[in-house]
């Protein structure tokens, strides 16, 4: 048992989490030396590598001088926290990862608070201590007052550190003093984390994570806690509720590299993954068939958001996805649930209408494109937050944001969140860049980053993590402009649209497809117009004046999943298609819209 540790890596986005597992294997020589597995080996889903972000936690572990140490990657997003706060249950300790620049950020303090309530041994790694103006020495001191703000206990508060750039693959002692390989992280590890700490008993085992095979079916993962399991072993399955159902472990593998290993028995303390257990979800306990006991089960936040997403009703139904009944997307969401703890699903009054509540937009946004990519068409309504009333007051949900951007802009930024009931709680200037934090109602988040972004050229990086709730802070405005609806079912003429350019931008190109009521551009104004792009230019044979100008039309604008959720009004629909992303009014009609007006 003494040659196991289970450690998960937890930081803020982009502070080089899963580049640093990346080096661990190659030191580990996981990968013969003629294969070349590229960079961020484990972020192997196309979304997760098309937007450079970790969305789902993985498992893989590698030998070190006879231990076997099981790494978890987990995300950095405050939105898929679902995700970090089941895996670091199987884990003893944590690799706390910190930017030498940057210093902890919002979600380096939501996940190390998770993991200092679980009692977990940190580790802390100062990462990036290459780049310029950076401060080591500094952030290891904001990273101890931040774990004594978080509540850690003595022995918490003794961590180990180490500095280095996983980049350049070098960790060390000391900042200045450089090597050539990551072994005094992988010694730290070794000698800092506990071995799994296992008593005397039958078997537990919590289910922290799932997987699937079209061969073998769900695959149960998580941390043998105690006791024995061997293949072909009856057991018994505890549910949440604590009602029992009795199973039989068909196979039995462990983590070795890159994937697993088949193995007859798995000992107490190492994570494995079990096949042949049917009905089980995340959080159930796997225990012995004649005195079962079960765990405690994970706790999750609930979510903060909600968004309706019903099925495409549009003029182009069904021309380019494969599946546009209620029937698939109500199957499809519910094989969401079983993985996606943070998620939950509500009816509603009509049968091909559902509320997906998440914990944010990103975090329903790549659902979305996951179920476009794989041939679903459905429309989705404007973002709304969960409402609770608490002591007979109205409340909604608060969020810490942290926005940092260039000294000179920082005046735009203060403004835009202002304006959204936002509350400055601090600027600090970091060089020529400048740190502000605010609490923020989750509301005023929703389209945030889009403005931030045009007021400051696109330097603005943005962090927020959930608080809590309070009081209800009255109405934010929302976007001040209306749209520009089309009249007519055809295709978008170049000539209509020069025509038509002083009235505001357009979100289509020439010649594209649309329909009557579909909102093609952004009207100048504070109120929706509808224009009819369709009309082609009359041909005659009576020579005119301005006959040959030609026709000048500035591109569109293009908006991606997340900006196009954002942008909609309550009054109208993303329509998603495997091949486009339209937008367009709940009502397509003029006269519908007017008679029900919302």
């Amino acid at each position: 048992m003494e040659s196991i540790r289970n450690i998960a890596i937890i930081a803020h986005v982009d502070h080089g989490k899963t580049t640093l597992v990346d080096k661990i294997m190659y030191h580990c020589q996981l990968f013969r030396d003629n294969e070349n597995t590229g960079d961020l080996i484990l972020d192997n889903n196309d979304l997760e590598r098309e937007r450079g972000i970790t969305i789902t936690s993985k498992n893989v572990s590698v030998q070190y001088k006879g231990t076997k140490i099981n790494i978890i990657d987990t995300p950095g997003h405050a939105d898929f926290g679902g995700e970090v706060e089941r895996v670091l249950n199987m884990a003893d300790g944590v690799c706390l990862l910190v930017d030498a620049f940057e210093g902890p950020m919002p979600q380096t303090r939501f996940v190390l608070q998770k993991a200092i309530d679980l009692g977990l041994k940190p580790c802390v790694v100062i990462n990036k201590v290459d780049k310029e103006n950076c401060t080591p020495e500094e952030v290891h001191e904001k990273v101890f007052d931040l774990m004594f703000e978080l509540g850690a206990e003595e022995w918490q508060l003794d961590f180990p550190t180490v500095y280095g750039s996983a980049k350049n693959n070098w960790m060390s002692d000391h900042w200045e003093n450089v090597t050539d390989n990551v072994e005094a992280l992988l010694d730290m590890v070794v000698e800092n984390v506990p071995a799994p700490k296992v008593s005397e008993g039958t078997p537990q085992m919590l289910i922290t994570s799932l997987d699937f095979s079209a061969f073998t079916g769900r695959i149960a993962i998580g941390r043998l806690e105690r006791g024995v399991l061997k293949e072909g072993m009856p057991i018994s399955l505890v549910k949440r509720d604590g009602t029992i159902s009795k199973s039989r472990i068909k196979e039995l593998h462990t983590f070795e590299g890159l994937g697993r290993k088949k193995v007859q028995e798995v000992i107490a303390g190492d994570i494995c993954a079990i096949i042949g257990v049917e009905g089980f979800e995340i959080g159930d306990t796997i225990a012995d068939s004649e005195n079962p006991e079960g765990l405690k089960t994970i706790d999750i936040d609930e979510p903060t958001m909600s968004m309706l997403f019903t099925i495409n009703d549009s003029p182009f139904f069904g021309k380019e996805g494969k599946f546009v009944t209620s029937r698939h997307i109500r199957e499809r969401l519910t094989k969401e649930l079983e993985k996606n703890l943070a998620m939950k699903l509500g009816e509603t009054d009509s049968a091909d209408k559902f509320m997906v509540f998440g914990r944010g937009v990103l975090h329903l946004s790549v659902l979305i494109e996951t179920m476009r990519r794989e041939g679903y068409e459905l429309q989705i309504g404007q973002p709304q937050v969960i409402i609770k009333e608490i002591d007979g007051k109205k409340c909604e949900p608060i969020e810490e944001l942290t926005i940092d951007l260039p000294e000179n802009l920082s005046g735009r930024a203060v403004e835009f969140v202002t304006l959204r009931k936002g509350e400055m709680l601090s600027m600090e200037t970091k060089g020529e860049r400048m740190i502000v934090k605010f609490n923020i109602p989750s509301r005023g988040i929703i389209g945030l980053r889009n403005q931030l972004l045009t007021a400051t050229a696109g330097e603005a990086i943005m962090a927020h993590r959930f608080i809590g709730y309070e009081p209800y802070k009255g109405e934010i405005a929302g976007r001040n402009k209306g749209s520009l609806i089309s009249m007519e079912k055809g295709k978008a003429i170049p000539y209509s649209i020069d025509k038509l350019q002083d009235r505001g931008k357009f979100f289509v190109e020439p010649n594209a497809e649309i329909y009557e009521g579909q909102v093609i551009g952004e009207n100048s104004r504070g109120d929706d117009m509808c224009v009819n792009v369709t009309k082609e230019k009359k041909q005659s044979n009576v020579r005119s004046s301005g006959n040959d100008e030609k026709a000048r039309i500035i591109p569109p604008i293009i908006f991606s999943l997340e900006e196009a959720l954002e942008y909609i009004q309550k009054d109208e629909y993303v329509e998603v298609t495997p091949k486009s992303i339209r937008l367009r009014k709940i009502y397509l009609t003029e006269t519908d819209r007017k008679r029900f007006k919302i």
